[in-house]
Formats: C-alpha cells, sequence, structure tokens
C-alpha cells in the first residue's frame, strides 16, 4: 500500500485510526533504510522478558527505542543513562499507541564508528606493504630454550602463560619484558619492549599478550607502531590478545596468533608429558627394529653355518672318494688279468685240439707272453702314473698343505673367513691359523690393492 496514494488519489476516503497507524508503519518501514543513529541513553528499562526500553536524546529532539533480548543478548557491555551510543535501527511505528520509534538492531559506544574505520584503513594499509603476507611468517622453533613474554607484569594473562609453561615445560626458561597495555602511552611501550627483546636476543620466540576487553581497551595493539615492531622483529612473534572473537592488528602481523593468552603459551612451548610420550614410542619402534635386526642376523648366521663345510670333513669326503676311485681301479685290473687269463686258456686248449708244432708254439707262446707282459706293465704303470697324478691333486686341495707351504687362514672373531681387506676395519680384531696352531692379532692399516 502507498502512503502518499491513500493521501492524494482518495482525499474522501477516510480512515481509522488502526489503518493510519498500519500505513504510516509500512511507509516508515519501506521508505528508510536500516541506519545508525548518535544520541544519548536516558530512562533506561530493562524488563524480565529481557528487552531493554530506552530513548535516544540530544540537545533538541529525543525519540523512542527498543532493543529486544534476542539481539541485546549480544552486547558485551552494559549500557547505562548518560553514555553516548550510536545504534544501527529500522524506523517504524509502534501501532497501538501511534509511537514514532527505532527499533535497535544492535549499539555500540560512540565514538567505535571512528575506530573500527581507523583499524579498517590501517589493515589495508598495512596488508598492502606486505606485513601480513604468510610468506613473511617465521616459523616457531621447535623447542625453544627461552622464551619471552611481553605484557603487563601485573595482568591475568601473564599469570596464565606462566602457569601454562610450567604445566608444560617447568625447566623452560621465562624472561618478561615489561610493557603498559593500555592507554594513550601503550603503544609506544610495546613497541620499546619488542625492540629491547630484539636487541638483547635472549629468547627464541616472544609472546604478546593481553587480556580480554573493549576495542578501546585494546587499541594499543591496533596502532601502526607495534605492528612495524612485530614486523622487523627477527625473534618469532605468537600473539595472545583478548579473547578469541577479539582480532588487532598485532593478531595479523604476528608470526602466529593464537586465539588467548594461555593459548599463545600452548603453541610457543612443547608438552612434556606429550614429548615423553613420544619418545617412550620411539624408544618401542627402535627396539622392536633393532631385535628385528638381531633376529634377523641370527638367522643369517644359522642359515651361512649349515651351508659352512668343515676342512677336515670335506678332506675326508675326498679320502673317501679317493678309496672308491682306488677299489674301482683295482677291481678292474683283476677283471682284465682274468679275461686275459681266460683267452689265453681258450687259445692253449684250441692249441691241443689241433695238435700244433710244439716247438713252435712254445716259442710263439713265449713271444706272446712276452708281449702280454710288456703291455700289462706299461698299463699298470699308466694305471700307477694316473693314480699317483690324482694322489697330487688330493694333496693339492688338502688346506693342511696349503698351510705346510707357508699360507695361512684368516678369520674374524665371528668364526668367519676373511677374503677381503674391505671387511676388515682398523682397530677390529683377528685370528690367524697357521699349519701348527694360532694366534689372534689388531688390524692397524688395511689396503684395498
Amino acid at each position: 500500500m502507498n502512503f502518499p496514494s491513500i493521501m492524494l488519489g482518495n482525499v474522501h476516503k477516510v480512515l481509522t485510526v488502526s489503518e493510519l497507524n498500519r500505513t504510516t508503519k509500512q511507509f516508515l518501514e519501506q521508505s528508510i533504510p536500516l541506519l545508525w543513529v548518535q544520541g544519548e541513553i536516558s530512562n533506561l528499562k530493562r524488563y524480565q522478558s529481557g528487552h531493554w526500553y530506552f530513548s535516544l536524546k540530544d540537545a533538541d529532539a529525543q525519540v523512542r527505542c527498543v532493543l529486544f533480548s534476542h539481539k541485546n543478548q549480544y552486547i558485551d557491555w552494559q549500557p547505562k543513562d548518560g553514555m553516548q551510543v550510536e545504534v544501527l535501527a529500522i524506523v517504524t511505528l509502534y501501532e497501538p499507541r501511534g509511537d514514532f520509534q527505532l527499533n535497535v538492531e544492535t549499539m555500540r559506544r560512540a565514538g567505535l564508528g571512528e575506530l573500527f574505520e581507523a583499524f579498517e584503513k590501517l589493515k589495508s594499509k598495512l596488508e598492502q606493504a606486505g606485513l601480513f603476507n604468510s610468506a613473511n611468517k617465521k616459523p616457531l622453533p621447535a623447542f625453544p630454550k627461552q622464551i619471552g613474554i611481553i605484557t603487563s607484569s601485573d595482568t591475568a594473562a601473564l599469570r596464565d602463560v606462566l602457569s601454562t609453561l610450567q604445566r608444560r615445560m617447568p625447566t623452560l626458561p621465562v624472561i618478561i619484558y615489561p610493557t603498559l597495555v593500555q592507554g594513550r602511552t601503550a603503544a609506544g611501550s610495546i613497541a620499546d619492549a619488542i625492540k629491547i627483546a630484539c636487541q638483547r636476543a635472549e629468547c627464541d620466540v616472544l609472546i604478546l599478550c593481553r587480556g580480554g576487553g573493549s576495542i578501546e581497551d585494546l587499541w594499543a595493539f591496533n596502532e601502526e607502531i607495534v605492528a612495524l615492531a612485530i614486523a622487523a622483529s627477527p625473534i618469532p612473534i605468537v600473539s595472545g590478545i583478548g579473547h578469541e572473537t577479539d582480532f588487532t592488528i598485532a593478531d595479523f602481523v604476528a608470526d602466529m596468533r593464537a586465539p588467548t593468552p594461555t593459548a599463545a603459551a600452548e603453541l610457543a612451548s612443547r608438552d612434556r608429558k606429550e614429548l615423553s610420550h613420544r619418545l617412550s614410542m620411539l624408544h618401542q619402534r627402535i627396539y622392536r627394529i633393532t631385535l628385528h635386526r638381531i633376529e634377523y642376523a641370527m638367522q643369517q648366521v644359522d642359515i651361512l653355518t649349515h651351508r659352512l663345510i668343515y676342512p677336515g670333513d670335506r678332506i675326508k669326503q675326498q679320502t673317501l672318494h679317493l678309496g672308491h676311485l682306488q677299489d674301482q681301479l683295482i677291481n678292474t685290473w683283476r677283471h682284465q688279468i682274468e679275461k686275459k687269463q681266460w683267452k689265453l686258456l681258450e687259445f692253449s686248449q684250441r692249441l691241443t685240439a689241433a695238435s700244433p708244432n710244439i716247438v713252435h708254439l712254445v716259442e710263439q707262446q713265449k713271444e706272446r707272453t712276452s708281449r702280454f707282459h710288456s703291455a700289462y706293465s706299461r698299463y699298470f704303470e699308466k694305471i700307477s702314473v694316473r693314480l699317483q697324478h690324482m694322489q697330487v691333486q688330493l694333496s693339492h686341495l688338502n688346506p693342511q698343505s696349503v698351510l705346510e707351504r707357508g699360507y695361512s687362514i684368516t678369520y674374524s672373531m665371528q668364526s668367519t673367513i676373511i677374503r677381503d681387506s674391505k671387511q676388515m676395519n682398523p682397530g677390529d680384531r683377528i685370528q690367524v691359523k697357521f699349519a701348527h696352531g694360532m694366534c689372534e692379532a689388531d688390524v692397524t692399516k688395511t689396503k684395498n690393492s
């Protein structure tokens, strides 16, 4: 419904009071946007329902206001009569009484608008200058040797930080750099404390902290001088300012932002219980790995020991093989003699049967017997030479024969035969076996050529 059209389009229409108030309310709410209004609080009343009713006035006028409970619960300060405030409100009309009023969405103390504007302006400036760039952030030391705390010496925030550090790492040294954290000169004092800490270079990490408060209380941490001092610090700085919902320029410039002073202490230090647990886990892991390697080495030793044949056993095996070859040779020789004898007998029988010339046959027999004995002697000599050659080869395979010629066998202290100088290091102890006896020696130098 358009209020002007009712008034001008039909001058003869008569409205009821309810229609008038409803139309006026709609016109006000549709025509006037959400806006900020500044004034002084008067006649503030808080009802059991939680709603706040008050008037907002200046030197020449006043207007009724209402701030409902579901909206005023987010205001973290207590308004009082006489306070200068700024309200974000909808212009409306309370229909039952026809009262012109403001339905307040939120409220802030007067002057905060300028503070927020200054905050955003400085934030934009420093962001463009690169002070918020994550690439410029310095990493916190994993195990700081000493921690510095920049704060007021009589604040609860300092006590919280000290108690947290004492609980997490009681042996960690702490240096306090006292400074003002509120007031006109606080920003310069904070910047000076940061510079002093950097000049003294006593700490691995600095904690810049303060307890909660209003934006005015925390304003020192929104000053450019503090931001520049934080950015210039070669020591990593952790900011723990106010509550989790509080953000300051110092938080954006700091190398690490913590939601509270206690959280800042937790970020800057290591928990001894956690470290103890991690060390215990690492110890158990190293123990398991070492035990596994030892067990694997023991298994390898067993396998190699099973494969290794002692030289004495090898000689016995070769002696048995030589005896078997000798028996084979003797049996072959006997078989050949028997074969020749049977053949000779056959010839004799055939000779007898044919009634040969005895004298001629005797001479022939003697000749053949002589030839046989000569062939037999040559064959036997050949077999004997072969047997001697095999005996010589066998004697060459005998480790004891090698030792008799002046050679020796070198073992490690684990009874492993050493075949390469790379198996030894200076300072190792070795065993040397000779043809008769053995000795132990220390390695003083190795040469790999």
